[in-house]
């Protein structure tokens, strides 16, 4: 098992990635929004603390992952599964926004969680690169239940062979996570797999943040 604890400037953010999120695309929001937003990032630098962890298995886990994942896992040679997260201290900060009834900020907070879960995500996908260069393997793109027709309850399958050591992430019995901005999921690593540019067509999840950042 291998785990890492960031800090918000390891996560290397842009105001455009956190812009896009928010829905502005190509466009800069208002001075108030910018500064908003700016105040939000600087709060939350101070004190930030995203984690990750993963391990790797010789053997695809009996999870039901659907066509078009398995399509991509096609080659592996073994898979990592992982687990991602803004931290329990975040989804208290989100609270309290919530509390004190700044719905500018809470948006804006929201937004940000998920680009620092996905941001948490692109730095495990690094140590995990690095972890199998020696090997002269590559990885997959990373798939996450909910995703491409991996239904979201198999979190109940993954989340058991972590053996507990889940980042302080947990699930609900409807297979939300906790805290709710985390990712998890599986990557396949060999020496003839790829990691590809997402592609919309590769499924019709209309929600995905990754078809949003594209439109």
């Amino acid at each position: 098992m291998t785990e890492k604890t960031l800090d918000y400037e390891e996560l290397q953010i842009t105001l455009k990635d956190v812009y896009e999120t928010m829905g502005y695309r190509d466009a800069v929001p208002d001075d108030v929004t910018q500064q908003e937003t700016q105040a939000v990032i600087d709060d939350v630098r101070r004190w930030l603390r995203p984690r990750f962890c993963f391990f790797v298995l010789r053997e695809l886990p009996a999870f039901d992952v659907g066509r078009i994942i398995l399509r991509q896992l096609k080659g592996s040679e073994a898979y990592t599964l992982f687990i991602c997260t803004a931290g329990k201290e975040y989804e208290a900060y989100q609270q309290r926004l919530k509390e004190e009834g700044d719905m500018v900020r809470v948006f804006i907070a929201d937004s940000l969680g998920s680009v620092i879960a996905e941001k948490t995500a692109d730095q495990m996908e690094r140590c995990l690169q690095e972890s199998i260069n020696k090997l002269g393997w590559h990885h997959t793109n990373r798939f996450s239940p909910g995703y491409c027709g991996w239904h979201v309850s198999q979190q109940q399958r993954l989340f058991p062979l972590f053996e507990g050591h889940t980042c302080g992430v947990s699930l609900t019995d409807s297979s939300l996570m906790v805290p709710i901005k985390s990712v998890s999921g599986i990557i396949g690593i060999g020496q003839e797999v790829r990691k590809l540019d997402y592609t919309c067509g590769l499924c019709n999840f209309e929600k995905c943040y990754k078809r949003k950042a594209k439109q």
